[in-house]
């Protein structure tokens, strides 16, 4: 099961998030706190998968709170939901661009969609409580999300998306603002241009006349004609590139008049092709305009996001071929990685290659205070940080996360081997 951590004084969310936890009784349950430190020590001790945060209630530092979150990425496991005051508010975080916020939405548009929410967490949970435990699948990922005519659903399975490849280490910062901007666009596209089939010059005079974009949507979602239309959002999440295929149930549209990126224009809207053209790689339509791909090229080996309290110790630059550690050794440091590959040897045959995914290096000794079991090199310059065994369990001691954090990526580490060796059993049966 899940824990949902609900972070309100407010009955109305309280009581939302109860009933949905009864009708998910299976999957979900929720501990509910008002006091901000003992918030902050839930955080810390039980690291829930799903934090709602709840801005109305005025004694909660929600600031505060987001700002720990924000400071140390092994909090990043999971993600938030915030309930705003207002839809001023609601713009206001969403332009924060915040990886951990999978949905900010009003109290009125919480209590009506919240159980929808918990329902496509629990259908897509990988994508969300495998994030900040880093890759450890590796290989190719691929799949699709299906999606009604609800711009909520659009900016869901978007944050779904992007905060899923920025906490895999696939994307940097700016490659993830042009991601999420990307998909936004061509998904708003094929909710009003294809699905709903609203005409340029239908949406230009409803904006010009003052006319709210989500009123006309919501219009037009409730036609029988259009209600049943769906958007597909296919994604393939190889280890170079990532491609993106989204198509819409609809007749299509003329795509073709929007893709001038240098065509300067006053418009209230239509630039979002041409923009996305500019951040992509390879975007394309199909002939009709109900379907557009593209594609991004993953970052490889890149600088880990640094825990701030790790950032005074010494960090260490090894250049090719540089030994780390050595089989046999006695010596029990933890290093963590933050960009590069390493090679790991046991008994002179190489065994396996270490990146910024797997997090650390030396864990096994650390753990079991013993010899090292392998000897690790560096492939091309890398760089590490050396946290001494008794430092790190200071901080353990202090940020007890950190420890439980260690436990869930070795838990998985097992995992994953168990699985192999049960294909392989089945195999060779």
């Amino acid at each position: 099961m899940k824990k949902i951590l609900t972070a309100s004084s407010n009955p109305e969310v309280i009581k939302t998030i109860e009933n949905a936890c009864k009708r998910y009784s299976a999957y979900f349950y929720s501990s509910v706190f008002s006091d901000t430190d003992a918030i902050i020590n839930n955080i810390d001790y039980e690291m829930p998968e799903i934090k709602v945060l709840d801005f109305t209630s005025k004694q909660i530092d929600t600031p505060k709170i987001l700002s720990i979150i924000d400071e140390d990425p092994w909090l990043h496991y999971g993600g938030i939901i915030c309930v705003c005051k207002s839809e001023d508010q609601v713009c206001e975080i969403e332009q924060s661009k915040n990886s951990n916020i999978l949905s900010a939405l009003t109290v009125k548009n919480f209590t009506k969609h919240f159980s929808r929410i918990l329902r496509i967490l629990w259908q897509n949970q990988r994508f969300l409580f495998n994030r900040g435990m880093q890759d450890l699948i590796g290989g190719q990922e691929s799949g699709e999300f299906i999606c009604g005519n609800d711009p909520l659903d659009l900016r869901f399975y978007t944050n779904f998306l992007v905060s899923y490849l920025y906490n895999t280490n696939r994307i940097d910062e700016e490659n993830r603002f042009n991601l999420q901007m990307s998909l936004m666009e061509l998904l708003t596209n094929a909710l009003e241009h294809g699905n709903l089939e609203i005409s340029f010059e239908e949406k230009t005079e409803w904006m010009q006349k003052g006319g709210d974009i989500i009123e006309l949507i919501e219009r037009r979602s409730n036609d029988p004609k259009y209600a049943e239309r769906r958007i597909k959002i296919s994604y393939i999440i190889g280890k170079s590139r990532s491609r993106f295929i989204i198509r819409d149930d609809g007749k299509g549209f003329d795509w073709r008049k929007f893709t001038n990126i240098n065509e300067p224009t006053i418009a209230l809207h239509g630039r979002g092709i041409s923009l996305s053209t500019g951040l992509t790689d390879k975007l394309t339509y199909n002939d009709a305009g109900n379907e557009v791909s593209f594609e991004i090229e993953n970052l490889k080996n890149t600088t880990n996001n640094i825990p701030g309290i790790m950032r005074s110790f010494d960090t260490l630059t090894y250049t090719d071929k540089q030994i780390v550690c050595r089989e046999n050794e006695m010596s029990n440091d933890l290093f963590f990685i933050i960009s590069g590959r390493f090679a790991v040897y046991s008994g002179r045959k190489l065994v396996s290659v270490i990146t910024p995914n797997d997090l650390f290096i030396g864990e096994m000794a650390f753990l079991l205070n013993d010899r090292r079991s392998a000897t690790v090199l560096a492939v091309g310059e890398c760089k590490l940080i050396k946290i001494p065994k008794g430092d790190f369990l200071t901080l353990i001691r202090h940020n007890p996360h950190y420890g439980i954090f260690l436990s869930r990526m070795l838990a998985q580490r097992l995992l994953k081997q168990t699985q192999k060796t049960i294909s392989l059993q089945q195999k060779y049966q």
